[in-house]
């Protein structure tokens, strides 16, 4: 069955509309973005584009880690869709950011409340994290130095030894690319014997 354009669908399904008549949270991720990229490719219209791109790299952290190099390398996003895709990811960065953006981050409390993107998603036990991964969009944007960020879900932000492990291989990764690897910060839940946090700096560990 042909896929409806947008032009063809009713009125209040259409992104667009929908938006001014009920809101933007009545839209879906995919609807939000559509409006961004205002038009589809040959077979598929604009918000299955958008689904595509939100399935290719499953949550809006990791989109919005994208370049403009990458993002063209998809069918249907041009130089102007992918300019206008960053310029909004790296606005709604910002806007979380601002209260921070004045402070220079040189702490774990503050690393703390910055609440860094999220780089994989792990199992009950364990977060299956490379250094390939980690250290991808510091290459991208060609960063002096990095601070890691993860969360313990059970509250706890005690290091295992997963996480041992991991820091020092990313230790050895950021030695070999050059990049210096300011800390590995685990995020738990404060309580009466912990500030809620891990800093792997703070134990001496880097």
């Amino acid at each position: 069955m042909p896929q409806l354009k947008i032009r063809e669908m009713p009125q209040d399904e259409r992104p667009r509309e929908k938006l001014l008549a009920r809101g933007a949270d009545a839209l879906s991720n995919a609807e939000l973005i559509a409006i961004l990229l205002r038009t589809g490719r040959r077979g598929m219209n604009v918000i299955d584009v958008a689904r595509e791109l939100l399935d290719k790299y499953k949550s809006f952290a990791e989109l919005s880690r994208c370049s403009v190099k990458e993002l063209r390398e998809i069918k249907g996003i041009g130089p102007a869709k992918a300019l206008e895709l960053v310029a909004a990811f790296n606005l709604g960065k910002r806007f979380t950011q601002e209260p921070l953006s004045q402070q220079k981050l040189d702490s774990p409390e503050l690393i703390y409340k910055l609440l860094g993107d999220e780089v994989s998603v792990g199992s009950m036990n364990e977060s299956i994290a490379h250094p390939r991964e980690i250290f991808r969009p510091a290459i991208t944007y060609s960063a002096y130095a990095v601070i890691v960020v993860h969360n313990h879900p059970s509250g706890d932000p005690s290091p295992s030894q997963t996480d041992h492990s991991l820091t020092r291989r990313l230790a050895e990764a950021a030695e070999l690319l050059q990049i210096k690897l300011l800390d590995h910060i685990i995020i738990g839940a404060p309580s009466d014997t912990s500030p809620g946090y891990f800093s792997f700096k703070e134990a001496g560990v880097l």
